[in-house]
């Protein structure tokens, strides 16, 4: 899982709330997220056309956004049903954190868990930081999650809350087997007690 410390990038605000996870990711697509064309499966139905067009409207088409690597949302993100593979296709589109008022509660540790940084910020912090972000154009957002801060483009500081274990994983590059990893050796040796205690039961 690639390190997360600090992130410098363009935020996209998207000014809605309960974005669900099969708008994030459409169902058909599940199957289909190892293929070269992965990231096109992010918010499919919504950025693309019958054609397969680019639709003009939506906030990641618009040149300004093309490159965003953070999202800021409204409440309920991901909400919906049970989908990693939600996850895997905004880091497949290149979308390292969200910031929301809240998500649902699945995707949030789904995300966590697979290296995608989920950010809670109380509501009013959520929409000042989207409504500086279409005026600050190109300027990006800086995510320290060492000092669980975000610099928004104008900046504006906001602290976030996020628990000590996911904290360590994210910044270590630890997902749920290599944190395991990490305890064989205190496995190992109560085993090996367990055994010579109880040597019956082998």
């Amino acid at each position: 899982m690639e390190k997360f410390k600090t992130l410098t990038a363009i935020a996209a605000p998207m000014d809605e709330a309960n974005i669900d996870t099969d708008q994030i990711c459409p169902a058909r697509f599940i199957k289909t997220l190892t293929t070269p064309n992965n990231d096109k499966a992010l918010f499919h139905d919504r950025r693309f056309a019958d054609d397969g067009a680019p639709k003009p409207d939506f906030i990641l088409n618009d040149a300004d956004y093309a490159d965003a690597q953070i999202i800021v949302a409204e409440r309920n993100f991901g909400v919906g049903s049970s989908r990693q593979a939600a996850v895997f296709a905004l880091q497949a589109a290149g979308i390292r954190a969200v910031i929301a008022e809240s998500f649902g509660d699945i995707f949030y540790n789904n995300a966590l868990k697979a290296g995608l940084l989920t950010v809670r910020l109380d509501p009013g912090e959520t929409k000042a930081l989207r409504d500086s972000l279409p005026s600050h154009n190109g300027s990006p957002c800086v995510i320290d999650l060492a000092g669980q801060a975000i610099t928004g483009p104008d900046g504006r500081s906001y602290d976030f809350e996020i628990g000590a274990l996911r904290k360590r994983c994210l910044l270590e590059g630890l997902d749920d087997l290599t944190l395991t990893e990490g305890y064989l050796p205190k496995i190992e040796s109560f085993e090996e007690n367990y055994r010579a205690a109880r040597p019956w039961l082998f």
